[in-house]
């Protein structure tokens, strides 16, 4: 009997095999023949699989969110263990935030995959609605937590915010961070460092 194949699972290879390009010399001119090449497969298999490199850099940047935010549910899972069931949206929104930049191989791969998504996404209307769908969402999730601060005193006395405009200015915020510390114009705790002294001036002390 001909043996089953995991379709799901040999695209994650294809994936993991463009992550590990990514990571040592970037993605630009890469070729599909080049990520064949490094996960070991014919062309003609991988075209199975994708027909084009956009088709695949789209599946590896969902995936890479995808464990990105697994990575930052497990980050806000332990908060909430350690700080009760209902921490202060500050903290909520820091480990988010934080978890959102380079700071080890995993999210410093992923964050390479961004950035070559976001070069050749100004020119493609289609690869342009990951971003037009996905960052909405994740505005609104940063605003309510920004609502739920408000209404709780715990924003800076005296400033006037509007939270869905704050939550754009600090997903801001990281792009910009994330691309200096990949840049290397800053070391990934200097890029934390200036994530929170921009929260200070949010939140105060007291945040």
């Amino acid at each position: 009997m001909p043996k089953k194949v995991d379709h799901e699972a040999r695209r994650l290879e294809i994936a993991e095999a463009l992550w590990r390009i990514a990571s040592t010399r970037g993605l630009d001119g890469v070729s599909l023949r080049d990520v064949a090449a490094e996960a070991d497969i014919s062309l003609g298999r991988l075209q199975h699989y994708f027909r084009t490199k956009d088709e695949m850099l789209l599946f590896a940047l969902r995936h890479i969110n995808t464990l990105a935010d697994r990575r930052i549910r497990e980050r806000v899972g332990a908060l909430a263990a350690s700080q009760g069931q209902d921490p202060p949206p500050r903290a909520v929104l820091r480990e988010c935030l934080v978890g959102m930049l380079p700071l080890d191989e995993k999210s410093r791969v992923g964050a390479l995959v961004g950035a070559a998504y976001f070069a050749r996404a100004i020119h493609d209307e289609r690869l342009r609605g990951e971003a037009r769908e996905g960052i909405p969402k994740l505005a609104k999730f940063f605003a309510d937590l920004l609502r739920k601060a408000q209404e709780r005193g715990e924003v800076a006395a005296g400033r006037a915010l509007d939270p869905y405009t704050e939550a754009m200015l600090l997903i801001s915020l990281v792009d910009g961070l994330t691309a200096y510390t990949l840049l290397g114009v800053q070391t990934g705790e200097e890029a934390v460092g200036r994530l929170d002294a921009h929260l200070e001036r949010v939140f105060g002390t007291g945040g």
